[in-house]
C-alpha cells in the first residue's frame, strides 16, 4: 500500500501564493506518475496537474501559467507551487499517485479570499 500526506494549504488573498507538498510512503518503488486534483464545495473533483518519472508534466487550462508541479524523486515528494491565486482556486487539493492502481491523499484546504 501507498500512503500520501498533503500539507501547505491555507488562507490567502487574491494574488497570493502557496506551495503544496505531498509526501509518499509505503510500497512506493513502482509509482510512475504523481499529480494534483481539487474539489470545490458542491463540485466534481477535477484534474490540476501531473508529473511522470521521466519529468513530463501536464496542466489543466485553469492552472497553466500560474501553477508549477515538481517532483523530488529521492524524497518521493511532489510539490505544487501556486501563484496569482484567484477565488476560483478555492478547493480541497488532493495528491494522487499511480502505478497499476490509484492512491489518494487526505486533502489540504486552500481558500482564496475575494
Amino acid at each position: 500500500q501507498v500512503q500520501l500526506v498533503e500539507s501547505g494549504g491555507g488562507l490567502v488573498q487574491t494574488g497570493g501564493s502557496l506551495r503544496l507538498s505531498c509526501a509518499a510512503s509505503g510500497s512506493i518503488s513502482s509509482i510512475n506518475t504523481m499529480g494534483w486534483y481539487r474539489q470545490a464545495p458542491g463540485q466534481q473533483r477535477e484534474f490540476v496537474a501531473y508529473i511522470t518519472n521521466g519529468g513530463w508534466s501536464n496542466y489543466a487550462d485553469s492552472a497553466k501559467g500560474r501553477f508549477t508541479i515538481s517532483r523530488d524523486s529521492a524524497g518521493n515528494t511532489v510539490y505544487l507551487q501556486m501563484n496569482s491565486l484567484k477565488p476560483e482556486d478555492t478547493a480541497v487539493y488532493y495528491c494522487k499517485a499511480w502505478d497499476t492502481k490509484d492512491y489518494w491523499g487526505q486533502g489540504t484546504q486552500v481558500t482564496v479570499s475575494s
